[in-house]
């Protein structure tokens, strides 16, 4: 079955001839097809088996290998070990789909191995073959493991601590890491070079636990030092056993360059400054009152000559009362904003930590025209050994980003701790509460790459992976699988770590749409149980919102119900708002022509020459996009439209969706300005008529903005926005 069979005549020798060949095996070890779901159960594709057999006439096969030493031919798979497993007619179980609905259609493979051999095979290479009912091989692939490991471990290592806990100055370090062979902890003295060799190192070995993390007391004090995980694990990507040195997921402190994980307490008072610790955070009565100013730590001050030289672009500069840009958010305070939005503070991949590794544009950018092109070309050419990054991918998630410290020094250990925490003080005195952007939607890496974590310490984990076992971009770089339980508990415990050590009032989650709905009401259940007298903040105060877009791999709800436009009410998360963004601005960001007018930028009152179909009809929906965004954007409310017709939120269109998708006023955000696309000011230059003047140009500004001020829902600023910022028509400064 299978065989390609050539009948040939010869004419000259008048002989004919017969060439029998073995099919063609489909193997691809390289990618996962496979997915072991619980101990005794894995799923196969249903179009994996050729067109012309039946799944009850196929032999499947799991084989292992400890130490990643499986091959194959046109025969076989050869490994050191081999499991039968057994096709079950009646499919995966109903359970088992909706926990994955991906998964719908493939076949169930059932296997009697138990549990500890599971665990035994997860540490090494495992691979399912897929033979004809001779036993010849037709299809191969590796298996992803995410689920499986979840049945075995999850319900448990999820309730553990992670990282460092103290007693006095001894710690106890444990990480979770199921399917390493061996893990080490490599300590170094406190002080000593981030570069100081791994044979300086002192060696703890671990000890596994059943619940797949790993441990370590060692004796004496380790306050302050720097110290590694060396993981020996199986990594698909490479389809090698691999021994990595790798800093620790659950490090609060780091080395500059984030070389080396930095044993910190931070409960210690070294790193407690008195004015962080007796300001307390600005009281806000709801949340639904937040007027929120979007802002970025760098930005804020590293041109600004009133603040000492050395706390230009860091922490310290949100303390500086006397420097103008803090008195500017004073006054703002004064006349009503009340929260500022920090743009990524966490450690960050892609900027220099060190200002003597950073590099500047090798030009006189002043001597040039305005409308030259030689700006940007020169600012690019080291744009990206820079001191400058929005700052969207994170490196380490529960530690403060050490190129907005003060100095090199500063970044080292616990130091950058404190700056961050007179940061969070000095705005608290300002008056303002501080919200601090999350990103837990992906990595910057994956694999061995350097600033690769989670993937070295469980390979094939904690990374979303698609059908045939690549990690996913659709984000823009390796995505996340907080669908998976010790992936979600990062995310959680990170956030908690923020609120709880730096009394942090509020967090903004990138991309938030690709998270689950679960995610996000495990992340505020974690929170509301904080509270003054415990944990010094109350939790249920906390304010949490985010981007509630729809696309990628989890779109519209593939993998699990997301945390979406529509999807959360009733659970005051907010989400970003684009239909009255949309109606004051004109038109989208992704629009091919940017000249579409809106409502604030001349669709009635300064009509460009630009082609603009249907501006009565697009008109008429601004209208109605704006008053239901003034109104809260809730579904069930009613107002009369544009043509005198009473409606319902949600009977009103946005490009083919229900324009009202909220429950209540604090799921939404409204906003029209924000870092993302062209400043407010550079969309006013691109869709009013050349000859406006400066005067209307600033008073179309301000009519823009009064949307967002006057939206019964939270209000965000761009940081700038009120000063006519503009970013010289740039869309994507992000680098």
């Amino acid at each position: 079955k299978g065989y390609v069979v050539t009948f040939s005549y010869n004419p000259t020798t008048h002989q004919p001839s017969v060439q029998v060949a073995p099919p063609v095996s489909a193997t691809d070890l390289t990618q996962a097809k496979a997915y072991w779901v619980k101990p005794g159960l894995l799923a196969w594709p249903a179009t994996m088996v050729p067109p012309a057999d039946q799944p009850g006439t196929m032999r499947w096969r799991l084989q292992a290998s400890r130490d990643a030493g499986i091959t194959t031919d046109a025969e076989q798979i050869h490994s050191d070990q081999t499991y039968d497993l057994r096709y079950d007619p009646k499919g995966l179980p109903a359970s088992v789909v909706t926990q994955y609905p991906y998964l719908d259609g493939y076949l169930a493979l059932t296997f009697k191995g138990s549990d500890r051999l599971a665990r035994r095979l997860l540490k090494g290479q495992v691979v399912v073959g897929q033979y004809s009912d001779g036993y010849r091989l037709v299809d191969g692939t590796g298996v992803q493991i995410a689920p499986v490991l979840d049945a075995l471990y999850g319900s448990k290592a999820a309730k553990r601590t992670y990282g460092i806990e103290w007693r006095g100055s001894r710690g106890s370090f444990r990480v979770w890491a199921p399917t390493a062979q061996r893990v080490g902890l490599l300590i170094w003295p406190a002080g000593s070079p981030a570069d100081a060799p791994t044979s300086a190192a002192k060696r703890v070995a671990m000890a596994e636990q059943s619940d797949g993390s790993w441990t370590a007391r060692p004796w004496g004090s380790v306050r302050d030092a720097r110290y590694l995980y060396q993981v020996t694990a199986y990594q698909p990507q490479t389809q090698k056993i691999e021994t990595n040195d790798v800093t620790d997921p659950y490090s609060v402190a780091l080395t500059v360059d984030s070389t080396r994980s930095v044993a910190v307490d931070l409960a210690d008072r070294r790193y407690r400054p008195a004015a962080w610790r007796t300001t307390p955070s600005p009281k806000l009565a709801r949340a639904v009152d937040s007027t929120i100013y979007e802002l970025h730590v760098r930005d804020f001050s590293i041109s600004d000559s009133s603040v000492p030289a050395d706390h230009r672009g860091s922490y310290l500069a949100f303390a500086d009362q006397f420097g103008r840009g803090w008195q500017h958010l004073r006054a703002l305070a004064l006349a009503g904003l009340n929260t500022v939005h920090l743009l990524p503070t966490f450690d960050i991949a892609s900027i220099p930590e060190d200002p003597a590794q950073q590099k500047s544009p090798d030009c006189d950018l002043t001597s040039y025209k305005p409308d030259s092109e030689q700006q940007q070309a020169c600012v690019t050419a080291v744009a990206d050994q820079d001191a400058f990054n929005w700052g969207y991918d994170p490196w380490h998630w529960m530690a403060p980003e050490g190129s907005y410290a003060s100095s090199a020094q500063a970044a080292d250990g616990g130091r950058r701790v404190a700056e961050f925490r007179t940061m969070v003080g000095g705005l608290h005195a300002a008056g303002l509460r501080v919200v601090l952007d999350q990103v837990y939607n992906h990595t910057p890496a994956s694999g061995n790459a350097k600033t690769s974590v989670l993937d070295k310490v469980v390979p094939g984990y904690y990374q979303r992976l698609d059908a045939s076992g690549a990690v996913t971009t659709s984000t823009c770089c390796q995505n996340v699988a907080t669908e998976n339980a010790m992936a979600q508990k990062i995310m959680v415990d990170a956030t908690v770590s923020w609120a709880r050590h730096y009394k942090v009032d509020g967090f903004r989650y990138d991309l938030m749409g690709h998270h689950s709905k679960a995610n996000m009401l495990a992340v505020r259940a974690a929170l509301d149980k904080l509270t003054l007298r415990k944990d010094g903040v109350d939790g249920k105060s906390i304010y949490v919102y985010g981007e509630g877009w729809n696309f990628g791999e989890v779109a519209d709800n593939a993998r699990f119900v997301q945390a979406t436009q529509g999807q959360l009410g009733g659970t005051g998360i907010g989400t970003f708002s684009d239909r009255l963004r949309d109606a004051v601005r004109g038109g989208g960001p992704f629009d091919a022509d940017p000249r579409l007018q809106g409502l604030a930028t001349g669709l009635v009152t300064a009509p460009n020459t630009a082609s603009q179909p249907d501006a009565a009809q697009r008109l008429a929906n601004y209208t109605d996009l704006a008053q239901l965004g003034l109104a809260g954007n809730l579904r069930s409310y009613t107002f009369r439209d544009y043509a005198g017709t009473v409606k319902r939120g949600d009977q009103v269109d946005y490009n083919g969706s229900p324009a009202g998708y909220a429950d209540q006023p604090d799921e939404v955000i409204t906003y029209v300005d924000a870092h993302d696309n062209e400043t407010l000011f550079d969309e006013l230059a691109y869709k009013l008529p050349l000859d406006t003047s400066m005067a209307d140009r600033i008073r179309m500004n301000t009519v823009a903005l009064s949307f967002t001020a006057l939206a019964q829902t939270p209000s965000f600023w761009h940081a700038g926005t009120d000063l006519l910022r503009s970013k010289s028509l740039d869309r994507n400064s992000y680098n």
